[in-house]
């Protein structure tokens, strides 16, 4: 096996924190996979009808695919810096920044989204419980709406900068609570099937898993692009590498359990769902445009009735607020270690001495959160559907180039064995081919205003928009930060290697 690299730094982050279990539900946490499915069951529904149990499938084989190029490369350097490390050394500095900002920005938008979720469902659950319409509606007031999210990003900001031991604590219990009520909402929505109360409910049929039956290439991307949303987080598990048991192995072990937990959950559901509701617009069905961007909204008292219905918002809350805490996770350490390395100001290297958390990272990181879900939430009415659309982009961005990375850093030593040809070139290979397939044919349909939720900006998609102007951003950043640190874009602080350049164990 290969050695970790000579000149990869430490960065004094805690180390031996998590174990195998804390690992997987980190990155659990961090999908959130009850949020995930309130927000896309619908708008996937939407874009490939019934086929929707098959575009799951067909979103996690590229995520499992890319899973393998993480674990390979984290064996060979396990750095919390994960796909910007690891491009830098395959691809080069220019290549590596990209790649981790691809990752910042996309951290952000979901974490804006999340924090937007979590604020719903609270005034949703508070007005459950107390009984009184009014509460639940303070939520459609915007200045309320604003300033809850706000509050809860200041929270799971503060969790977080806590450090992995209070993450990890509080990360048992509301992953525990959203699989078990998920669990309790696919029960009874199996039990209900074919009742005279659900009339747009639908059998079952093995078509349902055929990606093939979808009725465009154009609507099977879109789809896709929504359900590679659905998996993403997992590579939370690589960055708290660096404070994991057993940091060669155990962050890859845990990526691949969480993935599986993940197409378990994500497949009962969805026909679950289809089955006793339908993948219709009218109704309760699935793509009904009124209740598709929050289905478990619609679905909770009718499927598990008032009281369980409650649990079901209680659960949609604990997703959300769960996987705001955990996401900044990946974040900051990327953040950290992109100044560790110089490609970002030296400032952001701070660790906190006691909870060796990458603190000012964790701090500008959840800032950034709320200015940009206060300002897109001012700007357009559409921004929950639009940057989901957008983050799509950005996933496909960063997974590709960390997966062509594995094949290109192990080059040199794909021949030597099946497993080495396998793991580290044949399958990253397809993972990366079939990302970049996605993000190429999303670029171009995203361009058509009528893409995500029909908003426009200067008759280009709000969705295009979005999702270019925050990587061209990326790159006027990298270039002012070219000016500022020459010795990291000239490959002198991180250098590009092949294993047959590293010094073995």
């Amino acid at each position: 096996m290969s050695g970790g690299t000579g000149d990869v730094r430490t960065k004094g982050l805690g180390g031996n924190s998590v174990g195998l279990v804390g690992s997987a539900v980190i990155g659990i946490s961090t999908v959130a996979p009850v949020y995930c499915l309130t927000s896309t069951l619908g708008s996937t529904a939407g874009e490939v009808g019934v086929q929707m149990p098959a575009v799951f499938l067909a979103g996690f084989l590229p995520m499992l695919l890319v899973a393998f190029a993480y674990r390979e490369l984290n064996k060979a350097m396990p750095d919390c810096g994960t796909s910007f490390t690891w491009t830098v050394k395959a691809f080069g500095p220019k290549v590596g920044w990209m790649c981790g900002w691809g990752l910042v920005i996309a951290t952000i938008i979901v974490l804006s989204n999340l924090a937007g979720v979590a604020t719903s469902y609270f005034w949703l659950l508070a007005g459950e419980i107390s009984g009184n319409p009014d509460v639940a509606a303070l939520d459609d007031n915007k200045g309320v709406h604003i300033l809850t999210t706000l509050i809860l990003i200041a929270i799971a900001t503060a969790i977080s900068y806590r450090g992995m031991t209070a993450t990890k604590s509080v990360q048992y219990t509301l992953v525990g609570l959203q699989l078990v009520v998920l669990g309790v909402f696919v029960a009874l929505a199996f039990s209900k099937v074919g009742s005279p109360e659900f009339p747009t409910g639908t059998e079952f049929s093995w078509s349902w898993l055929d990606p093939f039956a979808v009725e465009s290439f154009s609507a099977f991307t879109a789809g896709l692009s929504l359900a590679i949303f659905i998996y993403w987080g997992w590579d939370a598990c690589m960055a708290t590498n660096e404070e994991t048991t057993g940091s060669a192995k155990t962050p890859g072990r845990a990526a691949l359990i969480t993935m599986i937990v993940l197409i378990g959950s994500y497949l009962a559901t969805g026909i679950a769902a289809q089955m006793v509701v339908g993948a219709g617009d009218k109704g309760l069905g699935l793509a009904n445009p009124e209740t598709s961007d929050n289905v478990f909204a619609a679905l909770a008292g009718p499927v598990m009735g008032s009281a369980l219905g409650v649990a079901l918002f209680v659960a949609v809350f604990a997703s959300a607020t769960a996987s705001l805490q955990t996401t900044f996770i990946p974040v900051a350490r990327t953040v950290l270690a992109m100044s560790t390395y110089e490609a970002l100001p030296h400032s952001f290297t701070k660790v906190h001495p006691r909870f060796k958390t990458p603190g000012l990272a964790t701090v500008v990181a959840g800032a950034a959160t709320g200015v940009f879900y206060a300002v897109m939430t001012l700007a357009s009415e559409n921004v929950l559907v639009d940057t989901i659309y957008a983050l799509g982009l950005m996933i496909c961005f960063y997974y590709a180039l960390t997966a062509f990375a594995c094949v290109w850093f192990f080059r040199r030593e794909l021949t030597n064995s099946v497993k080495d040809a396998l793991f580290k070139g044949v399958l990253p290979a397809l993972g990366g081919l079939m990302l970049t397939a996605v993000f190429a044919k999303t670029l171009y349909d995203m361009w058509d205003p009528a893409y995500g939720s029909g908003s426009s900006v200067l008759g280009m998609g709000s969705v295009f928009v979005i999702g270019v102007g925050l990587l061209l951003l990326g790159v006027v950043i990298m270039l002012v930060m070219q000016r500022r640190s020459p010795a990291f874009f000239r490959g002198e602080v991180l250098k590009k290697e092949t294993p047959s350049l590293i010094v073995a164990d």
